[in-house]
């Protein structure tokens, strides 16, 4: 695809560091405008300028998502910076890592508050602009594996990225006949997050020294780069991303796959409907051969990527 966006204006909220900032970027090389947010004024002008420097066009908005106006806010400014809107990244992301008896309401407050209330306000006020002025807009919002799976001590992210997964198959249905398209994107990539966990050590080295990381994260886990993500955000971005609507689709590394929306697995009928009784009798033992599994599973190391049995 040679510049898919060339005179389109895009939204795309964290975008001073990390994943957003490779989103904004990509974006730009792409052709779009963009309008770069972040809570970090130094963090979002960074990102800006390095557009700019590139050829590309950036404003910014330095604001935290949630608040329905910094939501109206982003759409304003895409419109009278750039005269119109056609792309909105939700992107924008905190973490509060707890276990459940130790989480607080203010961690889980938090948490929901800019990626599940941060993502909702975005698209609804991106949504009535596209609706206003007829246009087939783009909507990318941001999962993760943890919306997916779950991981331990993250309740209030699990809870804010499986919601983000709900909305994006509601909007789906409410925005379909428009020709706006929303899409959740499930990265798995080298973040802040990644950075301190043992298991992901080589994977980061390589990034650091500039190599290309090993094969088994890029292949066998599918786990990559932030700029490795930004393709398909950019894809799913533009016109050609016309018909692909309410799909949840991961990438990192060389691996791109879709999910599955939740299917029954087991369908089990009773006459006279399910008492206790009936599911002890009946169902129990089929439930047990069927329980799903939980939680990410990664595969070992090889023995050459395993910090922890090598000399210090």
């Amino acid at each position: 695809m040679n510049t898919p966006l060339t005179d389109r204006v895009a939204i795309v909220t964290g975008s001073g560091a990390g994943l957003g900032a490779s989103y904004a970027k990509a974006l730009a090389a792409a052709g779009a405008a963009v309008v770069v947010n972040d809570v970090s004024a130094e963090a979002a002008e960074r990102t800006a300028a390095e557009i700019r420097d590139a050829g590309g066009r950036a404003a910014v908005v330095v604001a935290p998502v949630g608040p329905t106006e910094t939501a109206q806010q982003l759409v304003d400014t895409a419109v009278e910076s750039f005269g119109r809107l056609d792309a909105l990244v939700t992107n924008a992301g905190v973490l509060r890592d707890r276990s459940l008896l130790k989480m607080t309401d203010d961690d889980f407050d938090t948490v929901i508050g800019v990626h599940l209330r941060g993502t909702f306000t975005c698209v609804r006020a991106a949504w009535a602009h596209f609706k206003e002025t007829g246009t087939a807009g783009r909507i990318v919002t941001i999962g993760s594996p943890t919306g997916q799976r779950g991981t331990f001590g993250q309740t209030n992210y699990a809870a804010a990225k499986a919601g983000i997964v709900g909305m994006v198959r509601t909007w789906a249905l409410e925005m379909g006949r428009s020709g706006t398209t929303v899409n959740a994107v499930v990265p798995v990539a080298a973040t802040a997050m990644t950075r301190t966990v043992p298991y992901f050590a080589a994977a980061i080295e390589a990034e650091d020294a500039g190599r290309p990381m090993p094969d088994f994260y890029r292949k066998d886990l599918g786990f990559g780069t932030t700029d490795d993500v930004a393709g398909l955000v950019v894809y799913l971005a533009s016109p050609q991303a016309e018909g692909i609507n309410g799909q949840v689709i991961g990438v990192g590394g060389d691996r791109l796959q879709l999910w599955s929306h939740p299917e029954p697995v087991l369908t089990l009928e009773q006459d006279g409907g399910w008492s206790a009784d009936a599911v002890a009798d009946v169902a129990a033992a089929q439930l047990r051969e069927n329980l799903q599994s939980v939680g990410e599973r990664f595969p070992a190391l090889p023995a050459e990527l395993d910090r922890s049995t090598q000399a210090s």
